[in-house]
Protein backbone atom coordinates (compact mmCIF):
# COMPACT_ATOMS: atom_id res chain seq x y z
CA UNK A 1 0.00 0.00 0.00
CA UNK A 2 1.29 3.17 -0.87
CA UNK A 3 0.25 6.80 -1.58
CA UNK A 4 -0.98 5.86 -5.07
CA UNK A 5 -3.72 3.98 -3.17
CA UNK A 6 -4.86 6.80 -0.89
CA UNK A 7 -7.80 9.39 -1.91
CA UNK A 8 -8.29 12.79 -1.01
CA UNK A 9 -11.57 13.69 0.10
CA UNK A 10 -12.38 17.56 -0.28
CA UNK A 11 -15.31 19.03 1.29
CA UNK A 12 -16.26 22.57 0.57
CA UNK A 13 -19.32 24.42 -0.84
CA UNK A 14 -17.72 26.21 -2.82
CA UNK A 15 -17.83 24.55 -6.72
CA UNK A 16 -14.81 26.86 -7.81
CA UNK A 17 -12.63 25.98 -4.70
CA UNK A 18 -13.08 22.02 -5.47
CA UNK A 19 -12.37 21.76 -8.71
CA UNK A 20 -9.39 24.02 -8.23
CA UNK A 21 -8.28 21.31 -5.56
CA UNK A 22 -9.36 18.35 -7.47
CA UNK A 23 -6.88 19.61 -10.85
CA UNK A 24 -4.34 19.88 -7.81
CA UNK A 25 -4.51 16.96 -6.07
CA UNK A 26 -4.79 15.00 -9.66
CA UNK A 27 -1.65 16.82 -10.86
CA UNK A 28 0.39 15.10 -8.10
CA UNK A 29 -1.52 11.46 -9.09
CA UNK A 30 -3.55 11.46 -6.31
CA UNK A 31 -7.22 9.96 -6.52
CA UNK A 32 -9.82 12.74 -5.56
CA UNK A 33 -13.20 12.56 -4.59
CA UNK A 34 -15.58 16.18 -4.42
CA UNK A 35 -18.72 16.52 -1.90
CA UNK A 36 -20.04 19.50 -1.55
CA UNK A 37 -21.16 19.14 2.65
CA UNK A 38 -20.30 17.37 5.63
CA UNK A 39 -23.70 15.47 5.06
CA UNK A 40 -22.96 14.01 1.56
CA UNK A 41 -19.63 12.89 3.09
CA UNK A 42 -20.70 11.57 5.90
CA UNK A 43 -23.18 9.41 3.01
CA UNK A 44 -20.82 8.28 0.79
CA UNK A 45 -17.87 7.68 2.95
CA UNK A 46 -17.67 3.88 3.66
CA UNK A 47 -14.91 4.78 6.45
CA UNK A 48 -12.07 2.39 5.43
CA UNK A 49 -10.79 4.29 2.14
CA UNK A 50 -6.98 5.49 3.85
CA UNK A 51 -6.51 9.10 2.25
CA UNK A 52 -6.64 12.90 3.76
CA UNK A 53 -9.95 14.71 4.60
CA UNK A 54 -9.76 18.28 3.23
CA UNK A 55 -12.34 20.38 5.03
CA UNK A 56 -13.75 23.60 4.72
CA UNK A 57 -14.70 25.36 8.19
CA UNK A 58 -18.20 27.25 7.51
CA UNK A 59 -20.27 25.84 5.58
CA UNK A 60 -24.61 25.64 5.27
CA UNK A 61 -26.53 23.33 7.72
CA UNK A 62 -23.07 21.80 8.90
CA UNK A 63 -19.58 23.41 10.03
CA UNK A 64 -16.28 21.60 9.42
CA UNK A 65 -15.79 21.22 13.29
CA UNK A 66 -19.71 19.32 13.40
CA UNK A 67 -18.49 17.06 10.63
CA UNK A 68 -15.03 16.65 12.41
CA UNK A 69 -17.06 15.85 15.94
CA UNK A 70 -19.52 13.34 13.88
CA UNK A 71 -16.52 11.79 12.35
CA UNK A 72 -14.93 10.84 16.10
CA UNK A 73 -18.32 10.21 17.00
CA UNK A 74 -18.30 7.17 14.60
CA UNK A 75 -14.76 6.89 15.65
CA UNK A 76 -13.46 7.33 11.97
CA UNK A 77 -10.02 8.53 12.40
CA UNK A 78 -9.56 9.73 8.59
CA UNK A 79 -6.71 12.68 8.98
CA UNK A 80 -8.25 16.35 8.89
CA UNK A 81 -6.49 19.28 7.02
CA UNK A 82 -8.44 22.37 7.67
CA UNK A 83 -8.40 24.95 5.13
CA UNK A 84 -10.96 27.65 5.31
CA UNK A 85 -11.17 31.63 4.61
CA UNK A 86 -12.37 32.04 7.84
CA UNK A 87 -10.09 30.77 10.16
CA UNK A 88 -9.41 32.33 13.53
CA UNK A 89 -7.22 31.23 16.57
CA UNK A 90 -10.13 29.97 19.01
CA UNK A 91 -11.16 27.48 15.43
CA UNK A 92 -7.61 26.07 15.04
CA UNK A 93 -7.34 25.20 18.91
CA UNK A 94 -10.37 23.55 18.70
CA UNK A 95 -9.71 21.50 15.69
CA UNK A 96 -6.58 20.83 16.84
CA UNK A 97 -7.60 19.48 19.96
CA UNK A 98 -10.31 17.15 18.94
CA UNK A 99 -7.55 15.82 16.38
CA UNK A 100 -6.82 17.46 13.29
CA UNK A 101 -4.07 17.08 11.31
CA UNK A 102 -3.53 20.76 10.09
CA UNK A 103 -5.00 23.98 9.70
CA UNK A 104 -4.32 26.09 7.19
CA UNK A 105 -6.16 29.15 5.76
CA UNK A 106 -6.89 30.47 2.07
CA UNK A 107 -5.12 31.34 0.22
CA UNK A 108 -2.47 28.70 0.47
CA UNK A 109 0.42 28.18 -1.48
CA UNK A 110 0.25 24.75 -3.59
CA UNK A 111 3.25 23.34 -2.38
CA UNK A 112 2.37 23.86 1.83
CA UNK A 113 -0.73 22.35 1.34
CA UNK A 114 0.71 19.17 -1.20
CA UNK A 115 3.17 18.89 1.62
CA UNK A 116 0.66 19.17 4.48
CA UNK A 117 -1.53 16.27 2.79
CA UNK A 118 1.28 14.45 2.13
CA UNK A 119 2.20 14.08 5.55
CA UNK A 120 -1.45 13.40 6.51
CA UNK A 121 -1.52 10.75 3.67
CA UNK A 122 1.62 8.84 5.34
CA UNK A 123 -0.10 8.97 9.12
CA UNK A 124 -3.30 7.61 7.33
CA UNK A 125 -1.38 4.45 5.16
CA UNK A 126 1.04 3.84 8.43
CA UNK A 127 -2.78 3.24 10.43
CA UNK A 128 -3.87 0.83 7.28
CA UNK A 129 -0.83 -1.12 6.94
CA UNK A 130 -1.14 -1.66 11.01
CA UNK A 131 -4.85 -2.70 11.07
CA UNK A 132 -4.04 -5.34 8.15
CA UNK A 133 -1.10 -6.72 9.68
CA UNK A 134 -3.06 -7.07 13.44
CA UNK A 135 -6.04 -8.59 11.02
CA UNK A 136 -4.11 -11.19 9.48
CA UNK A 137 -2.30 -12.22 12.91
CA UNK A 138 -5.69 -12.38 14.75
CA UNK A 139 -7.00 -14.77 11.69
CA UNK A 140 -3.92 -17.21 12.27
CA UNK A 141 -4.41 -17.01 15.74
CA UNK A 142 -7.85 -18.14 14.81
CA UNK A 143 -6.43 -21.04 13.21
CA UNK A 144 -4.81 -22.17 16.74
CA UNK A 145 -6.39 -25.11 19.10
CA UNK A 146 -7.32 -23.65 22.88
CA UNK A 147 -4.20 -26.12 24.07
CA UNK A 148 -2.28 -24.60 20.86
CA UNK A 149 -2.98 -20.84 22.54
CA UNK A 150 -2.08 -21.58 25.78
CA UNK A 151 1.38 -23.10 25.07
CA UNK A 152 1.87 -20.39 22.70
CA UNK A 153 1.06 -17.92 25.47
CA UNK A 154 3.28 -19.47 27.62
CA UNK A 155 6.44 -19.99 25.27
CA UNK A 156 5.84 -16.24 24.39
CA UNK A 157 6.44 -15.62 28.41
CA UNK A 158 9.78 -17.93 27.85
CA UNK A 159 8.44 -20.09 30.40
CA UNK A 160 10.53 -23.57 29.95
CA UNK A 161 8.86 -26.62 28.44
CA UNK A 162 8.69 -28.40 32.08
CA UNK A 163 6.85 -25.71 33.31
CA UNK A 164 4.23 -25.24 30.71
CA UNK A 165 3.87 -29.34 31.13
CA UNK A 166 3.22 -28.72 34.83
CA UNK A 167 0.79 -25.68 34.51
CA UNK A 168 -1.20 -27.60 31.89
CA UNK A 169 -1.15 -31.22 33.61
CA UNK A 170 0.61 -32.46 30.10
CA UNK A 171 3.68 -34.14 29.04
CA UNK A 172 6.93 -32.53 27.94
CA UNK A 173 6.39 -34.26 24.31
CA UNK A 174 2.22 -32.56 24.09
CA UNK A 175 4.23 -29.34 24.82
CA UNK A 176 7.00 -29.83 22.63
CA UNK A 177 4.27 -31.22 19.66
CA UNK A 178 1.70 -28.17 20.19
CA UNK A 179 4.40 -25.25 20.60
CA UNK A 180 5.86 -26.57 17.49
CA UNK A 181 2.58 -26.43 15.60
CA UNK A 182 1.62 -22.98 16.94
CA UNK A 183 5.24 -21.77 15.49
CA UNK A 184 4.44 -22.86 12.45
CA UNK A 185 1.07 -21.61 11.71
CA UNK A 186 2.26 -17.82 12.92
CA UNK A 187 5.27 -18.44 10.68
CA UNK A 188 7.81 -17.71 13.37
CA UNK A 189 10.66 -19.04 14.32
CA UNK A 190 11.62 -18.18 18.25
CA UNK A 191 10.27 -17.17 21.66
CA UNK A 192 11.13 -13.82 20.80
CA UNK A 193 9.02 -14.06 17.55
CA UNK A 194 5.81 -15.34 18.89
CA UNK A 195 5.82 -12.90 22.01
CA UNK A 196 5.99 -9.94 19.59
CA UNK A 197 3.14 -11.01 17.54
CA UNK A 198 1.24 -12.75 20.13
CA UNK A 199 1.82 -10.03 22.79
CA UNK A 200 1.47 -7.04 20.08
CA UNK A 201 -1.96 -7.69 18.03
CA UNK A 202 -3.46 -8.50 21.33
CA UNK A 203 -2.19 -5.10 22.36
CA UNK A 204 -4.04 -3.62 19.60
CA UNK A 205 -6.46 -5.62 19.73
CA UNK A 206 -7.53 -4.61 23.22
CA UNK A 207 -7.08 -0.69 22.38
Amino acid sequence: MNEQDAVIFVVDDDAAMRRSLAYLFDSVGWRVELFDSGRDFLDRYDGHLPGCLVLDMRMPLMSGLELQHMLKEREIGIPIVFLTGHGDVAMAVQAMKTGASDFLEKPCKDQVLLDTVSRAVQRSLAVCRKSEQTHAVLSILATLTPREREVAERVALGKANKIIARELDISDKTVQVHRHHAMEKMGVHSAAELALVLFGTEAVDAS
